[in-house]
């Protein structure tokens, strides 16, 4: 049987998405150049950061420390214990005689409830949802703010880079991060189709989010649902490049595995939610690509893993070889992979990561394994098994300054 045709059936379809994903990136440069030095922005709107926690007694300090000293005045923190079963509320505690402080204990119920718990006492404009293990820097909530460039600006979203760098895992993921998070952002907040505000580094005007009615408890994708409600309210969804957040990455590839189906998960949850926005005509630019995003994120896995067994049975049967088109194209993806990372540390400025390149070639088996996380999660949502926070297990491990 000649395979050579059944793999180009399965192998073009994945290259033209592949090919629609990357023309995105030279946008990021053109968003690069649009922006300007932020403005520092003087006591006004009034900041409500909102911290979700559940069992984070490991890294809860350094991220509250971070930002009560960052040296915003007008703000507010408010500490939402959920349940936890360690020191995470009596750590809490110890920050209440700081009248900035509000915190607050609730049964456990999962993450989207203990948003909306922070959301009902807070009294700010703005609202910053970060997680406990996010370390800010002095300008983190200054540029934020200045990602609310008018009125019509309903989310802003900030760069959240890895704190725990220090294993071939870790670094591989920092690099990821860079094209992932700071070129893909840049690229779709250019051109209006921004369709996720990271629960970790994101900020809402505070109005909006009541209005549409908080975050949905009934998905472990919320905060990727509750962008797409901004956006399908009309609302723009920009990205602040030098707002950073430094939080944890999975350490461990059974961690990353449980967070990946979590976020895959999410998504296809969230597709579910919205599936009759899809059967409309276009009204803004979002509308137009998240049917290519979801096609991406959830077809082109299923692609690969196909792709990839058929070569391998191909190149076992005799009927190709990696010293014609297949070798050709296998180092041009190579390459196109170092330039794209290069360019997305050059873009974030983060110059030490160029020492980080050395694991780029890990990326080709974690594209399997990430892969296979979606297979995962199609499955258990097609068996509808109970969806679970499947929190990070944190390591306190910080390798990485503000």
């Amino acid at each position: 049987m000649d395979l050579i045709p059944l793999l180009l059936a399965v192998a073009i379809p994945g290259l033209i998405l592949g090919v629609l994903n990357w023309a995105l990136y030279p946008l990021s440069v053109l968003f690069e150049l649009r922006q300007r030095t932020a403005p520092a922005v003087t006591p006004g709107a009034k900041v409500s950061v909102v911290i979700p926690a559940y069992n984070e007694s490991v890294v809860l300090r350094p991220c509250v420390d971070s930002i009560l000293r960052c040296g915003y005045r007008n703000l507010e923190l408010i500490l939402v214990d959920d349940g936890s079963t360690d020191d995470t509320l009596r750590i809490m505690r110890e920050y209440e005689h700081d009248p900035r402080v509000r915190v607050i204990w609730k049964r456990n119920g999962g993450k989207g409830s203990a948003l909306n718990a922070g959301i009902e006492r807070a009294t700010g404009e703005i609202l910053v949802f970060v997680d406990a293990d996010g370390v800010f820097t002095p300008r983190t909530i200054p540029e934020l703010l200045a990602g609310f460039r008018h009125e019509r600006v309903g989310a802003v979203c900030g760069n959240d880079q890895p704190i725990n760098v220090h294993s071939p895992l870790t670094a591989l993921l920092a690099l990821l991060t860079h094209v992932g998070t700071g070129m893909t952002r840049r690229a779709l907040a250019l051109t209006g189709m921004l369709p996720i505000v990271a629960g970790n580094s994101g900020a809402f005007r505070a109005d909006l989010v009541r209005r549409l009615g908080g975050f949905r408890t009934d998905t472990v994708g919320e905060d990727l649902e509750l962008t797409w409600r901004v956006q399908f309210a009309g609302y723009d969804v920009e990205f602040a490049p030098r707002a950073l957040v430094l939080a944890e990455v999975p350490s461990t590839l059974g961690g990353l595995w449980r967070q990946r189906v979590r976020w895959q998960r999410g998504l296809i949850q969230t597709v579910r939610r919205h599936r009759e926005r899809f059967r409309q005509v276009p009204r803004r630019p979002v509308d137009v690509y998240l049917p290519l995003n979801v096609i991406g994120l959830l077809g082109l896995p299923v692609l690969q893993l196909a792709t990839l067994a058929l070569t391998i049975v191909a190149v076992a049967a005799g009927q190709l070889t990696f010293d014609g088109l297949l070798g050709v194209l296998a180092w041009a993806g190579m390459g196109l992979a170092l330039g794209v990372t290069t360019l997305s540390i050059v873009l974030d400025r983060a110059w030490r990561d160029l020492r980080l390149l050395i694991v780029l070639p890990l990326w080709v088996p974690l594209s399997v394994m990430m892969a296979l996380v979606t297979i995962r999660a199609l499955w258990q949502e097609a068996r509808g098994d109970e969806a679970k926070w499947n929190k990070l297990e944190r390591t306190g491990v910080r390798t990485v300054t503000a």
